[in-house]
This record gives C-alpha cells, structure tokens and sequence, in this order.
C-alpha cells in the first residue's frame, strides 16, 4: 500500500480480482512445482465485501494478487518437494472436495505461472510485469527500505494510544476554531509573502508534514499488528506525492485497516497542534498558514475519487480493495439483461450497493473533469507560459539583487506551474496510447472492428486538433476578470451565436474594471454607465460613416454612428496582428444664432488582434458667439479590446467651449488662426508623440486658446462671475472619469485616477462630465492618463460658422 500526500494507496494498484481456477488445460512439464522467490502468502482478506473472501500473495516486486481461496490453497502447499499429486492430496483434505494431480497440473499452468507465482520448467525465475494502472503513482523513488522503514516509524506507534489520540482530536479542533474563526489569517499572510524567507519556511514545513503524513500510515499498520513497507517519492495524477507500502495491513481485520487509512490523517493534526504551540513560543504568524495547508490537505485526502485516502477508508470499509476494478462489471450489472451474470453477483448485497453508488458518482466526475481539462488546456498552457516568464523575470532581479531567499521562492513557483502542466500532458498521452493499444489488441483478426475503432480514434485525434489549434483566443492567459465557469470553458469551444447576456429593459449580468481608488457603485448608489451591445438584426456597420472604411467588423457591438455635421468623432479600428492604427479629428467650431449648441467630440479606439495597437484623439474648440439658452456638449471617448493578445487601446476625446460677447478682434483672429495651424500640424504628426504627452499637449493649446479670448478686447466683456449656460463665467475645468463621458455647462466632478485596463469585449462608460478618457490595455498596466475638460462661457458677437 502507498500513500499519496497520506493517502494509502497500494503500491502497484489494488490486487487483481480473484483468478478462476477453470480455466486453462496446459500441463505444467514438471513434476514438482516450485514457487518463485520472494513471494509472500498474506492469507484470506478479513471483512471482505466478497461473497467469497479472495486470499492475497505479494510477488517479490510488491505486487499484490487475489487469488481464490482454492488456488491460494494450492500454492500454499508447493514447496518444493510434494510432486502435484502430493499437492492434490494436500489440497483435497483442507478444501474438503476432492482434488486431482490433473487438477493441479491445471491450475499450476493456466493460473499460477502466468502471474508469475512459481518458477518456469527449467528452474529460472518468471518475468513479471507490475500492473500500471492509468490512475497509479509514477516515477516512484523508494527512500528507505522495509527495515529502516519499520525501525523510523516503530517510536510513533505509542501515538495511537486511545488518551493521546482523544487528546490530539479535541486540540485539533479547538485550533481550527481559534484559527479560521478568531484570529484569522490576514497577519498570517502578510507576514508570509512580505519576508520570503518566512514563506520558505511555510513550504518547507508543509512538505515535511506530507512525509510525516506516511509516517502515521506506517505507525497505524504497526500499532495493529501489520509489518510496514518500503517509503519513497513519486508522481501521482499532476503532483509530487509520498508514499508507503502497507500492503501487509490486508492481515488485519477491518477496524485495523481503516485505522492504517486514517494514521496519516491523524498526523496532520498532530503537525497542526504542534505548529499551534511554535506559533504560541515564537509569535510568528506566518507558522499559521501551515495549520491552514493541513486541514486542506486533509479535505482532499479524505476525496474518495481517486487514491487517496478516502478511497482507500471505503475500500476497506466495504471490503472491496480494487473499486476501480469493479467498474466495469457494476456499469454491466445495471443493464437489465446483464444482471443474473456471474460477475455481478460476486459482491455481498450491501457492499455492491455502496460499489454502485461510488461508481455512479466516480465515473461521470472524472468523466467530466478529463473533459474539462481537455478543453481548458489551452488556456492553461497560456497562463502558465505567462507566469513562468514573469516569475523568470523576478528570479533574475532576485539574483541580481543577491536575495538568495527570493530566489528561491521564485523557483519553487516555476516548478509548481511546470509540473502540473507535465503532469496533465502525461495522464493524456498515457490515456490515448492505453486506449489505442487496447482497441489494436481487442481488434487483433477482425476487420470490421478494427477499422470502426481506428476510425473512432481519429475521429478523437480530430476534435483534439480542433479544441487545441492555435488562435487569437484559445492560448489566451486567464486574466484576474475572467470567471472560469463551466459556459466560459465551453463558450471558449462552441462560441454563443449571439451575445444575449445584456438586453434593453432587461438585467444582466457583465465584467467592468474600475479605476483604483474609486468608490465602486453599489445597489443603495448606482452609477449610470454606457454599454454597447448590438441590437437585433443589426450586421455591425452604422450607414453614412464619415470616417475611412474600417476593417471587418468584429466586434460584439455596432459601430459607432457617423457624427452629426457639427460633430468630430475620431476612430481607430484594428483587426490586423502587428498592426498599428491611428486616427485623429481636430476641429473648431463657431456657434452663433441662439439656437442651442449640442456639438459631439468622439473618440473610440476598438481592437481584435494580436501585439496591436489603436489610438484614437479626438479635438474640438467650440465657441460660442452671442447669448445661447441650452448648452449641452458632448465629449464621448471609449476604448474596447476583444479577443486580444498583448494589444493596446487607448481613445482620448478633450473638448473646449467658451462663449464670447462678441467677435474676436483681427489681431485675436490672426493670433487663433496661426495657433490652430499650430494644433493642426500637431495633429498630423500625432504617431510620433507618446501616449503620456499628448494629453498635457492638448490641455496646453486650451490655456492658449482661453488667454487669446479672454485677452482680446472685443471678444471679453462684462466681469467674470459663475454663471448657467448664457452669461459670463470663469473658466472652469472638470476632471471626468474614464470612458465615454457627457457634460452640460460647468458642473465639475471630482479628479479619477488614470484608467484601469478594461477587459477584452468590454465598453463601460460614466456620464456626468464634459471631458473624457478611456484606455484598455490587458494583462499590463496603461500609460498614466489624467482626463480633463475644459468649459468657459464668455458673452462675444456673432461670426461665420465654419469647422475643422
């Protein structure tokens, strides 16, 4: 028996069910069997589920074998001397049937010298071959042999005294109460990744609490009598695993097999108990998280699904050690033709009825899990191969920086990403090749059956290639917004034909990111955002686009409308890997009439690739001559990515209004005109300025803008005082949040800090001022933004209306 993490499980898998003696009619050519070396007759299982109790022997390679009770009965009578009719005389009189010399020679060569239970005609040993279960430990290194095994563990068999052990549960519990009820483990964590070396000490303890964990397992089989094995290493299902051979347990009755499964359990809680105490005489929180990895490593030992330790406490409380051989003929015995077979009645009534309910639970959970990682895979690959390289990247700074400590967590976390993902690629390859080697051997002389399984196969390899091709989205690293449901895993392979999470009227549910440092809304104060969803039967181009043609529309909204004709809207769409997109609107407006100024200033920046990027600026001065009794400008901006790797987006819409008593004098015209050629050139070489500049840029040429208004004479008069839409004012700026943002004369709105990335698909917005930025970038941080908007209402006479 080996334990995984301190879950017994035997060391080559359960035994085989028990061998029949009928089959079979060869002769074995020898007179006098002789048994191989190194086996070991352990003897009928006690409290078996088995309406006929199998007897075990150990072969001298660890494998453990069920044999019936008459074959156990024959190979316990070869030894060496009897000839096969001694062996029947042997045989016949503890059986209590007669059993022939012929009847021997039978079941020596049909049964016992296939599983490799006596030596072959000409004396030599057999060769044998372990059973390699799919669900088995891999890569085993033994540490110690059976006798230092027996000689570390015999000290801790005392620890199963009855006081002790009432002693250890009651302080077990009363500290997981105090820990994850009183004290909680914040400081714990803190502390933990704030000092490296506190976090190794973490690992370091919790790695050894999972040998000691096969100490338990071992002390337990002593303390009832059993002889304990060798303890080693290895590899089981995705993980670095401990284990511990107590095959020999199967010597004891029921009660001392479970208390052999549950040793291990039990020790844990002595290591969590103990730790209690170091964290009492040293104070360092940290030592609590060790409390933390016991009890969740208990949770999933006691997991019956696979070998751990719950598998192994239902196996032998039922009495039936090999569940997972016993799938197949439970699934068979529940169809209504197979139910009399021979193979379906083996088991006591109560302990096929507990078989069946584990395998009807077992089989659709692990069904379900190969298939989620099937289809998850890629993703996973994604995400790991993103944080090998960020954690490579802190290792090298660690080294560089001589924190030796650091470097060696650093190190640790790559080996914790690349072993699960080895591990999962192995379980699959071993998966494929077992099923392929089967169906070939299974096939072997028919055709037709061959061919229908080669066919399956391919048809498997098929959907294989298709779940796993290369694409913009499938190797995509998870990010902290995704929610990794069971419709994401699958969405990810069969995508929704349409997107009907949000409808108009209706609730729904979608991700956002929020600025940090933002109070975030809340049902009692909600805050009103803009999300662009398509409508029905709309094909995702808007008529009448101003703009140049955009690429092909892939987006899960429509496209923007074309601004109105006193309206700016700069757009920047790329669906191109690589590419590089820019698009930008400056314009001045002059607004005269009274009629009321309801101008647009857009932007939108849209992605759908690969290692891109997409910058749209939007500009506009707007100025008002003479009295208007509604003032209500626009500035919109938003920034999207959908199905982007590595690609920035980053849309910035800044608007100035100012309103003036009258026209501005020639020098003033001559003073806007040069600026604006100024703004303009500035504009068009827009591609060689950085993100971070063109904001304060911008901001600027408004100051400039604002002192050659309120400098010229004729267009500045009156005094400057607050005032509604209509009468003079000081300037007044607002700072918006980030997205699409509408404003109305001069309400101001609190400073937001630089926009937070937005995840691919995703357009939120927040209205409420008259400037607006938005940026998205996944998986790295944007370059600083601060928004700003500026409006002044200055009475001026009326010009000519013209725009730019």
């Amino acid at each position: 028996m080996s334990t995984v993490h301190g879950g017994p499980s035997r060391l080559d898998g359960p035994p085989p069910s028990p061998a029949s003696p009928t089959a079979g009619l060869a002769v074995h050519p020898t007179p006098v069997p002789v048994r191989a070396d190194g086996i070991e007759l352990i003897g009928e299982t006690k409290g078996s589920g088995y309406r006929e109790p199998p007897s075990l022997v150990r072969r001298a390679d660890g494998q453990a074998i069920a044999l019936t009770r008459l074959l156990y009965l024959v190979l316990e009578a070869i030894d060496g001397q009897r000839t096969a009719d001694d062996v029947a005389d042997h045989v016949s009189a503890r059986f209590g049937k007669l059993v022939s010399g012929d009847n021997v020679r039978t079941l020596v060569s049909s049964q016992l010298l296939p599983l490799g239970l006596l030596r072959l005609a000409d004396g030599s040993q057999p060769e044998v071959k372990k059973a390699d279960p799919l669900l088995g430990m891999r890569f085993r290194y033994t540490v110690t042999d059976p006798e230092r095994t027996r000689k570390l563990t015999a000290p801790f068999a005392v620890l199963f005294s009855p006081l002790i052990v009432a002693a250890v549960c009651a302080a077990f519990i009363a500290v997981c109460w105090w820990v994850l009820m009183v004290k909680g483990l914040g400081s714990a964590t803190h502390d933990a990744f704030a000092n490296p070396g506190l976090l190794l000490l973490v690992l370091a303890v919790t790695v050894l609490s999972a040998g000691f964990h096969e100490f338990g397992h071992a002390a337990a089989a002593r303390r009832g009598g059993a002889t304990p094995g060798a303890m080693g290493a290895g590899l089981y299902l995705i993980w670095p695993a401990f284990f511990t051979d107590v095959t020999d347990s199967y010597r004891l009755g029921r009660g001392g097999r479970i208390r052999t499964d549950l040793g291990g359990l039990y020790f844990n809680a002595i290591v969590s108990v103990a730790i209690m105490g170091l964290w009492w005489a040293t104070g360092f929180d940290a030592l609590l998280l060790v409390v933390v990895t016991q009890i969740l490593q208990m949770v999933r030992q006691l997991l019956p699904l696979v070998r751990f330790d719950g598998y192994h406490i239902l196996a032998d409380a039922t009495g039936v050690p090999d569940l997972f051989q016993r799938i197949k003929p439970t699934l068979l015995g529940l169809l209504p033709w197979r139910r009399t077979d021979p193979e379906a009645g083996v088991l006591k009534p109560w302990a096929r009825a507990v078989v069946t309910g584990w395998v009807l639970v077992t089989v659709p959970l692990l069904l379900v899990s190969l298939v989620l990682m099937v289809l998850s895979l890629p993703r996973l690959l994604g995400t790991a191969w993103a944080s090998v390289l960020q954690q490579q990247l802190k290792l090298s700074e660690s080294l560089m920086a001589g924190d030796i400590a650091g470097a060696a967590v650093r190190a640790l976390a790559i080996a914790a990403v690349a072993l699960p993902v080895m591990g999962m690629f192995y379980i699959l390859v071993r998966l494929i090749r077992q099923l392929t080697t089967g169906l070939w051997k299974k096939t072997r002389g028919k055709a037709f059956h061959r061919a229908t399984a080669m066919a399956a196969v391919a048809a498997v390899a098929a959907g294989l290639t298709w779940a796993w091709w290369p694409s913009a989205e499938s190797y995509r690293p998870v990010q902290p917004y995704d929610r990794g449901t069971l419709a994401d895993v699958t969405t990810a392979i069969f995508p929704a034909s349409d997107y009907t999470a949000l409808r108009e009227g209706q609730a729904g549910k979608t991700v956002a990111l929020w600025p940090a440092g933002t109070p975030k809304p809340t049902r009692e104060q909600p805050q009103l955002s803009m999300v662009l969803v398509p409508k029905a039967g709309a094909a995702g181009a808007a008529p009448d686009t101003a703009a140049a043609p955009a690429p092909s529309w892939v987006f899960p909204f429509n496209l923007p409308a074309a601004p109105a004709e006193d309206g700016n809207q700069a757009l920047a769409v790329t669906t191109e890997d690589g590419s590089v997109a820019y698009d930008v609107a400056f314009a001045l407006v002059w607004a005269e009439g009274g009629g009321p100024v309801d101008t647009t200033n857009e932007a939108y920046a849209f992605a759908s690739c690969a290692d891109c990027t997409a910058v749209a600026v939007g500009f506009q001065v707007v100025l008002i001559v003479g009295q208007a009794d509604v003032i209500v400008p626009e500035n919109l901006s938003a920034a999207a990515n959908y199905n982007c790797v590595r690609c920035l987006t980053y849309a910035l819409a800044s608007q100035l209004v100012l309103t003036l008593d009258g026209p501005l004098s020639d020098a003033g015209m001559a003073r806007l005109n040069a600026l604006w050629a100024e703004i303009a050139e500035y504009g068009r070489n827009l591609q060689n300025v950085s993100l971070s500049e063109i904001q304060g840029r911008l901001n600027t040429y408004k100051e400039q803008i604002l002192e050659i208004v309120q400098t010229d004479p004729s267009a500045a008069k009156g005094t400057a005082t607050p005032a509604t839409p209509g009468s003079a004012a000081t300037p007044t700026t607002s700072t918006p949040s980030p997205g699409a943002t509408s404003g109305v004369g001069l309400v101001p709105s609190p400073a937001a800090s630089a926009p937070a990335p937005v995840p691919s698909g995703t357009a939120t917005a927040a209205p409420g001022t008259s400037g607006g930025i938005a940026e998205t970038t996944p998986a790295t941080e944007p370059p600083a933004a601060e928004p700003t908007a500026t409006t002044l209402v200055i009475p001026v006479p009326a010009p000519t209306t013209t725009g730019g």
